[in-house]
């Protein structure tokens, strides 16, 4: 097993996580309004939506990921959802806006936010099937199948990370927190999807053209 590998899911999953969208502006807003829990919990709602779509994935797809022309759909279509998504997250970094007075919120009501936002989406639907697909596909293609749970729990692993960064940074440095600041992680997060979107590509044109 390669550490290196683990740590490039791991990175992925920190990716994945960062782009500043309707989640993450739910997590900076309930913590900006109500502290670490009330984010957290936004990012644990969400977090279960894509566990969901991590299963649903993996359960479906697992046995096809030996054909080539799956992998290199899977490849490919990775690559464009990848490169989109940090595309669109470096063009939106104008709309972020940070508020720091409103009112309390429920821990259910926080919940509900994240998890509805997450599995009602259908861009989060075809953005899992896309790039958890393509990793699905690269490391069955390169390590076979045998532990491929691993390193998905690497990639889950980083969500979680980045739930509980930004669950802190909202409560415990909330006077560093701007739009500066945002802006800033949206840009380096969508910059690092179109990175990993255009070795997506590569792969599947390379496969095309093997």
């Amino acid at each position: 097993m390669s550490v290196h590998l683990l740590l490039s899911y791991f990175f992925l999953g920190l990716t994945l996580a960062a782009p500043i969208g309707p989640v993450n502006s739910a997590r900076i807003d309930k913590g900006i309004k109500n502290g670490f829990w009330h984010a957290w919990i936004v990012g644990a709602g969400s977090m279960i939506a894509d566990a969901l779509f991590m299963i649903l994935v993996y359960v479906g797809m697992v046995r096809f990921l030996e054909i080539p022309i799956v992998q290199i759909f899977l490849w490919l279509f990775g690559g464009f959802v990848l490169i989109y998504s940090g595309v669109e997250s470096v063009l939106r970094v104008h709309t972020i806006s940070v508020n720091q007075y409103r009112n309390k919120d429920s821990l259910i009501s926080c919940f509900l936010t994240g998890f509805i936002m997450s599995v009602t989406s259908p861009l989060s639907i075809l953005f899992w099937l896309g790039i958890y697909g393509s990793v699905l596909a690269k490391t069955a293609s390169s390590y076979g199948t045998s532990q491929l749970l691993i390193y998905s729990g690497m990639i889950f692993l980083g969500l979680t990370c980045w739930d509980f960064f930004v669950a802190a940074l909202t409560n415990g440095f909330r006077r560093f927190l701007n739009e500066k600041s945002v802006m800033a992680i949206s840009i380096i997060s969508g910059l690092s999807l179109v990175g990993f979107g255009v070795y997506f590509a590569y792969q599947g044109i390379s496969a095309i053209l093997s």
